[in-house]
């Protein structure tokens, strides 16, 4: 009996080392299981994919972007007991959920799948109450853009993923903040500001104007440009119809592209300014030479005709004032065609715009320049650019002869004149400011009255393009532009406005710049000018000083 006591509990110790291997097995295996669950079948974001951006603000230091924190609902497909009941109870707070994507991710083998991001506490909180097994929710960066559209097509948007994929939240991404996600060190107090040169209460005039000549001239879109001539710099900049980047739906559709930059157009007699400069800053004429119109001009199978023909010989300021294309003709064959177009590339006319804005378009003229080209460019036709680049063109022309590249940044005089590039000379500038004021007092098309604002002596030409309809110029559905500059003895800002295919009003049977571009223009500068800290002087300036 008393031998037999060690082999029984030798047994039993064999036993219970049996019984601890076996549940050893068991346990490791639950644990690999539960790892492999939670690491390798994860397929939610990373921490650098929700890292937070740099706000954006306007040169005032107002907000034009920024992030909050959002909570996202998400499903762990395999802790989901009765898919059913899930999408049932889920529908009861998220009644626009798309059954077949929502259901099909609930009964998925996933270990993880998104159901909706951007909750507001409200919902986040009623889902909870639900009590569904399997549901949970994470905290993520959403950007909001407390102006809504007001900016839109300059700050651009990003994906849901907090990424910039368009206008300057894209220009920030590729400044090196896609880097430093990466890396891990893109948080929200270690990210300093960007701030644009926009100001935000002009961004707003210019916007609620086009709006309102979108309505009433039934246009099918408008968009405008504010510019400071002496450094570049985009003080405003709006295209409608635009979208709402708190929620763009729809963002991508056709008509919603941002015309000022990213559209090519012809722009119509507004080309004649760079050609007048041109004719002016070769040498080859001046403002008592003359030009013939007395009679159409034929060449090939195209007649150049005037719009507003006085069928006599015309002074170099009476073809810019009555918007000659006979005159502008003979101003282009004057310099010749290589002239010609070597005086529109110096302008930045012909190439890609280089701003910070991805969503740049490449202009459109002749491979080949031959006669044809240049006389019909040099009115405006056959030729195409973007509204943006004619602003900048132009404000060269008025701020003493110096290109400067635009830019949505801020940028300080000092900056300005080490980019800044001489196209034409101090008389040329000189001279056309003398002609856009003049055009202004006396110009044809409806535009003198209605480019007047009292205090503020403004400066401009209009451009009434007509649109190819089917392969042939329609004289019924036009392009409409007008550029001012003010106040016109020392120009501190450009304005340009485009308005397409608008239509007659208050009895009017005509739709010529002059009648929508231009009132466009003038009520801009009317209200905004003293935003800009332009105060008005009623003292009529001399043309001298002009």
């Amino acid at each position: 009996m008393i031998k037999s006591r060690p082999r029984a509990q030798n047994r039993i110790l064999i036993i219970m080392a049996c019984f601890i291997g076996i549940f050893s097995i068991i346990g490791g295996r639950l644990v690999f299981y539960g790892m492999k669950d939670e690491a390798a079948d994860y397929t939610g974001p990373t921490g650098s994919i929700m890292a937070a951006r740099p706000d954006i603000l306007d040169r005032n230091g107002e907000v034009l972007a920024t992030d909050i924190k959002t909570m996202s609902l998400y499903a762990e497909p395999r802790k989901i007991i009765d898919p059913d009941e899930a999408f049932e109870l889920l529908s009861t707070v998220l009644p626009d959920l798309n059954f077949e994507q929502t259901y099909s991710r609930l009964k998925g083998e996933a270990g993880f799948a998104w159901l909706r991001r951007g909750l507001t506490p409200k919902l986040k909180s009623q889902i909870m109450a639900l009590g569904i097994p399997g549901i949970g929710f994470r905290t993520e960066t959403s950007r909001i853009y407390p102006g809504g559209p007001t900016a839109a097509h300059i700050l651009g948007l990003v994906n849901v993923d907090n990424q910039g994929i368009a206008g300057m939240e894209k220009y920030i991404d590729g400044q090196g903040l896609t880097d430093l996600r990466a890396a891990g060190l893109a948080h929200g107090r270690s990210l300093e500001p960007v701030r644009l040169s926009v100001d935000l209460r002009v961004q707003h005039v210019v916007r609620d104007v086009l709006v309102n000549a979108v309505e009433r001239y039934r246009a099918i879109a408008a968009g405008a440009v504010v510019l400071d001539v002496s450094t570049g710099e985009v003080l405003a900049m709006a295209s409608i119809p635009d979208f709402n980047p708190n929620n763009p739906f729809n963002a991508l559709e056709k008509d919603r592209l941002n015309r000022m930059s990213a559209g090519v157009y012809e722009m119509g007699s507004t080309i004649k300014s760079f050609t007048t400069a041109m004719a002016l800053d070769s040498g080859l004429a001046t403002l008592n030479s003359t030009f013939d119109a007395t009679r159409p001009i034929t060449i090939g199978r195209q007649t150049i005709h005037d719009f507003h023909g006085k069928r006599r010989v015309l002074t170099l300021p009476e073809v810019f004032l009555f918007s000659s294309n006979i005159g502008s003709a003979k101003e282009a064959d004057m310099v010749g065609i290589e002239g010609h177009r070597e005086f529109l590339q110096r302008l930045g006319l012909l190439d890609p715009m280089k701003t910070e804005l991805p969503e740049v378009a490449k202009p459109f003229s002749p491979k080949v320049w031959k006669k044809v080209h240049s006389i019909t460019i040099s009115f405006g036709h056959g030729m195409a650019t973007t509204p943006l680049q004619t602003a900048v063109g132009a404000a060269a022309l008025m701020n003493g002869g110096l290109l400067l590249p635009p830019t949505f940044l801020p940028r300080s005089a000092e900056e300005a004149k080490k980019l800044a590039k001489r196209v034409v000379s101090q008389r040329t500038s000189d001279d056309l400011r003398y002609l856009y004021r003049l055009n202004a007092q006396k110009g044809t098309g409806g535009s003198a009255s209605r480019t007047q604002v009292p205090g503020y002596r403004v400066g401009g030409k209009t451009g009434t393009a007509e649109k190819v309809i089917n392969g042939r110029y329609s004289k019924e559905v036009r392009f409409n532009t007008f550029i001012a500059a003010y106040p016109i003895e020392n120009p501190r800002y450009v304005v340009l406005t485009i308005i397409d295919e608008p239509k007659p009003v208050d009895g009017q049977a005509a739709a010529g710049a002059g009648l929508n571009a231009a009132p466009m223009a003038a009520e801009i500068i009317r209200r905004s000018a003293n935003i800009l800290g332009v105060m008005p002087s009623f003292e009529e300036a001399c043309r001298d000083s002009c």
